[in-house]
């Protein structure tokens, strides 16, 4: 919901992540918190298989090339996050599309009737349920390609610790700042997704259509 505001100006502005958990509250009451929770649920199972999976699979191919060990972790991430978008996305759009409707979550449509009704609409492509596939590509391939080249890497660097719990906090600190980094430089891919796949601030009027085109409109107005 924080994402798609446009500004001080929209009238569905909230004034900090504070003020929109207040607003949803009491606007929309506890259950508002969860709206759109099915999708990424149903999605998680697979989303997770495609990513691990294709990230050992492509780590096998780049084997056959000549590439410096660090850079092969990398970019087996990039291609890993970019095969997860496209099986996320359609759950993406279903999500984003519940999160935005301020109606109670009792009046809102379920997950079921709501993919019904993209699809009416717009179809399987990417004006409907494949819409904004380019930010979600973005954000899944940047994400994994810094995650797990990061990762991977640092863990290689810093030395194993014989202390089982010593060695836990290694990797999860490895994993913790990996995971800051990642979604850091992935953020403007997330915020141009939910603005495409979410509301447009005119009714009937297409204003954030491609990712790239979305991303430089949103720096252009809101910095």
């Amino acid at each position: 919901r924080f994402q798609i505001q446009r500004g001080k100006t929209d009238p569905t502005s909230y004034k900090s992540l504070g003020d929109c958990f207040r607003t949803i509250f009491q606007r929309e009451g506890l259950l508002g918190f969860y709206k759109g929770i099915l999708p990424p649920v149903l999605a998680e199972t697979p989303k997770r298989a495609v990513k691990f999976f294709t990230f050992e699979q492509y780590k096998k191919l780049l084997g056959y090339v000549s590439l410096p060990p660090g850079l092969a972790f990398a970019v087996a991430g990039l291609g890993s996050g970019l095969t997860e978008a496209v099986v996320v996305n359609p759950f993406e759009v279903v999500k984003v599309t519940l999160q935005t409707n301020q109606n109670t979550f009792t009046e809102q449509p379920s997950s079921f009737v709501q993919a019904q009704q993209i699809i009416k609409t717009g179809g399987l492509g990417f004006q409907g349920l494949n819409k904004g596939l380019t930010a979600t590509l973005g954000r899944h391939g940047v994400f994994n390609m810094v995650y797990f080249g990061f990762y991977f890497n640092v863990k290689n660097i810093l030395p194993v610790n014989k202390d089982p719990n010593l060695e836990f906090l290694r990797k999860f600190g490895i994993g913790l700042v990996s995971g800051t980094i990642a979604s850091i430089i992935n953020i403007p891919f997330d915020v141009a997704k939910s603005r495409i796949q979410g509301p447009q601030p005119v009714p009937g009027e297409i204003k954030y259509r491609t990712c790239f085109k979305t991303m430089a409109t949103v720096y252009k107005e809101e910095g």
